[in-house]
């Protein structure tokens, strides 16, 4: 079972749009998939349409030590969703865990079975507690770098923190980059393009994600790309960014 955790400290580089599509586009492809919405503000949950009133999720998960089994939702075929649940935000704050509160996430999917190819993490903008569980959650880490100076800056940024984590725990995970908002006209995107492929070689996908407006009208509309308006740049990206990820596609 493959555990992704999309994750950047920016904000706006499409960690969401990224985890809604890329997950629908390997469950497209006959994977089992399931995407964790790990970020209180619940956009992923939103974005596909599953928000609902009161609702738990991964918060009771980490908070209360309920199966994820027992939260998840059926949102597409071969698609399941962990919504973020209303209290997410409180367990920044939740200290009852001990020094266990790091590893929570990682036990819950232990527990879970491997019924599913993939597990996508969609992370909130931060590095505090959540973000600890999910990079020790996962075995691989996708950072969206969209193509402008300060998200190359988060990217080396993030890319310190996992090494400190890892250095410090001794364990090792793949790490991919992904080119979002990326305008091929632009000299600045394809700068950046070439400055991420030269200081992380073989870690930037070789599919960049061109920024349309589909892709950002599409969550207020409870669809992926792939149902909003499926011939599309966007629909083709993710597209090929799934089988990228499948077949570990980077560029040279």
């Amino acid at each position: 079972m493959r555990i992704i955790a999309i994750i950047n400290q920016k904000g706006g580089v499409g960690k969401t749009t990224t985890s809604m599509n890329l997950a629908h586009a390997l469950a497209k492809t006959g994977n089992q998939v399931m995407v964790i919405d790990l970020d209180p503000q619940a956009n992923l949950t939103i974005g596909f349409g599953a928000q609902e009133k009161p609702q738990q999720g991964i918060a009771e998960v980490l908070m209360n030590a309920l199966p994820i089994n027992a939260v998840k939702k059926k949102i597409r075929d071969n698609l399941d969703l962990i919504p973020a649940g209303d209290r997410l935000g409180e367990f920044e704050y939740d200290v009852s865990s001990g020094v266990r509160r790091g590893f929570l996430l990682n036990e819950a999917i232990s527990e879970m079975g491997a019924e599913y190819h993939f597990v996508l993490i969609d992370c909130a903008p931060t590095s505090g507690i959540l973000g600890m569980n999910a990079l020790l959650a996962a075995n691989e880490i996708m950072i969206p770098v969209s193509g402008d100076y300060y998200s190359m800056q988060g990217a080396s940024r993030m890319m310190q923190i996992i090494d400190y984590v890892e250095t410090s725990l001794k364990r090792d995970t793949k790490k991919w980059i992904v080119l979002t908002r990326y305008h091929q006209r632009r000299k600045l995107s394809r700068s950046v393009q070439e400055k991420m492929v030269h200081y992380f070689p073989n870690k930037v996908l070789t599919t960049p994600i061109r920024e349309t407006v589909a892709l950002a009208e599409s969550p207020s509309c409870g669809k992926t790309i792939f149902e909003y308006r499926r011939k599309n740049n966007g629909a083709d990206d993710y597209m090929n960014l799934a089988k990228d990820i499948v077949d570990g596609k980077v560029c040279h």
